[in-house]
């Protein structure tokens, strides 16, 4: 009879901090371990859950069925935690003589803390426990004095109650992801000087819990029994570790919208040059998405926080596959009309040469 808990770890981190690109590292490198995956995604098009499929480690189009990969995509997970999370844990619950340890990639909109809790239910409890939290941090972001790229957007994210002492709630949310953190990951640190680091380091211990391990990375290339393993049982503690929004009954992320568009691109560059007029002129926080270029074979994904953008070919289009530009806009206020209109508009102007 198989009575050993499977250990859960929980990637969380802010938007664009490089969690997905952690994660397919860790699942392409997993020396033979059976690792189940859930995948939160904010926004419709499941972004993150595609790249993964297509990292090459077998996660296929019906990875939900096979138990291989599982991907939530009402809003961040600790809102959905009793509906849509409860039922994939029992079908994970039910094969658990096939894993050997389960990964739960939150949005970057989710507060660990109430995630941790659920696995206090007697019903998951029995099954699961807590390995750790791991925190992922874009290094740079902090080094800039801020932990996203566009700290002028999330300042425009202040509760609308002029009597609130405190940052956005995007910086509150920050800190609670540090503040659960078993260990923290400092990403993309590659081009800080030791100084940076130094004060990336700083800046993060004074959220962290004494005796959190940080570690360097980039890319995403950390080693495999570095972030699992650690058996920390999170679940019997998680209570203690203080956060902002420990006094709220609930929580809700109304001040997040999602909304996608459908493009027709002429290039890279001019849609870049799109993207990053809209972010100027919105209160967009997050974009990401699939980009079909005119004479490519190779889909292109497109990824941006603030008005940084990353863009790379990750694999052929696939026959009989839709050959569509399709991006999903994460921010507050964002009308999805006004949005494509905007998009259209500038990607039918010619690029100046």
């Amino acid at each position: 009879m198989q009575t050993r808990k499977i250990p859960a770890t929980i990637v969380t981190g802010f938007l664009g901090s490089g969690k997905t690109t952690l994660l397919r590292h860790l699942l392409a490198n997993a020396q033979g371990r059976r690792i189940a995956v859930i995948v939160n995604e904010f926004g419709e098009l499941g972004i993150d859950g595609e790249l993964l499929r297509g990292c090459g480690i077998g996660c296929d189009e019906n990875g939900e069925e096979n138990g291989q990969l599982y991907e939530l995509a009402n809003g961040c997970l600790c809102c959905t935690v009793q509906e849509e999370f409860a039922p994939v844990m029992e079908k994970l619950a039910a094969r658990r003589d096939q894993i050997d340890h389960l990964i739960i990639e939150t949005s970057g909109l989710a507060l660990p803390k109430p995630l941790v809790q659920a696995f206090q239910w007697p019903t998951l409890r029995n099954t699961f426990t807590v390995d750790a939290v791991v925190t992922v941090v874009d290094a740079p972001a902090v080094a800039a004095g801020d932990f996203a790229d566009d700290p002028v957007a999330v300042d425009a994210q202040r509760r609308a109650d002029d009597n609130l002492d405190h940052e956005s709630p995007l910086h509150e949310l920050f800190e609670d992801q540090l503040a659960t953190a078993d260990l923290v990951v400092v990403h993309k640190t590659d081009g800080l000087t030791a100084e940076q680091l130094a004060g990336v380091e700083t800046a993060i211990r004074a959220e962290t819990a004494p005796g959190v391990k940080l570690v360097h990375a980039q890319h995403g290339r950390i080693a495999i029994g570095v972030l699992l393993g650690l058996e920390r049982a999170v679940e019997d503690m998680i209570d203690q570790r203080k956060t902002h929004h420990d006094e709220e009954e609930d929580h809700d992320h109304d001040a997040f919208d999602s909304v996608q568009v459908a493009l027709d691109v002429p290039g890279r560059d001019a849609l870049l040059a799109a993207l990053r007029g809209v972010v100027e002129r919105h209160e967009v926080y997050r974009a990401k998405g699939f980009v079909a270029l005119p004479g490519s074979a190779m889909r292109l994904v497109v990824q941006g926080v603030g008005t940084r953008f990353d863009s790379y070919f990750d694999r052929p289009w696939r026959d009989g596959e839709a050959r569509q530009s399709r991006l999903v806009l994460i921010g507050s206020g964002l009308d999805a009309a006004v949005l494509q209109a905007e998009l259209n508009e500038a990607l039918a102007t010619p690029v100046a040469a």
